[in-house]
């Protein structure tokens, strides 16, 4: 395990844990890295600040050190998932309850679909045994 001090265009500083510069490197490349404070994908590593001699409670934290919570961590992680979700999935609207009933019951090529369905279309597919899941519509700049 190798740990990255790492920035984003905007100025945020974070680390990041990799199994290798490589899989920094291939993750980087792919989109997985992201700033957990603005969610900019715009990384570069850069010099980590060394402390010889020093425990980590004497070491006074680097110039412009950001912390990384556990709430931006979180977001961060959900905003992938839905990116990974978007990026995977057909967008078929207010159609989706129709939808995945053709998929369910064989009607329809399967694929990964998304959409809007109400409260009452998502308890009736839930009740039919389709499986479905809801995820909560986050603004953008809620992310960040």
């Amino acid at each position: 395990m190798i740990i990255f001090d790492l920035t984003c265009s905007n100025g945020h500083r974070f680390e990041g844990w990799f199994q290798s510069a490589d899989a920094f490197d291939a993750q980087l490349a792919d989109g997985l890295v992201a700033c957990p404070f603005c969610g900019s994908g715009e990384i570069r590593r850069v010099p980590s600040a060394v402390h010889l001699g020093k425990t980590p409670e004497q070491a006074p934290p680097p110039a412009n050190a950001a912390v990384v919570t556990p709430q931006g961590e979180l977001l961060n992680a959900y905003r992938k998932l839905v990116s990974a979700i978007i990026a995977n999935s057909e967008d078929v609207g207010t159609e989706f309850a129709n939808e995945a009933r053709k998929i369910h019951y064989l009607e329809a090529p399967e694929r990964s679909i998304r959409g809007q369905a109400s409260e009452k279309e998502f308890e009736a597919l839930r009740d039919e045994g389709i499986e479905v899941l809801r995820l909560p519509v986050v603004k953008k700049e809620d992310l960040n």
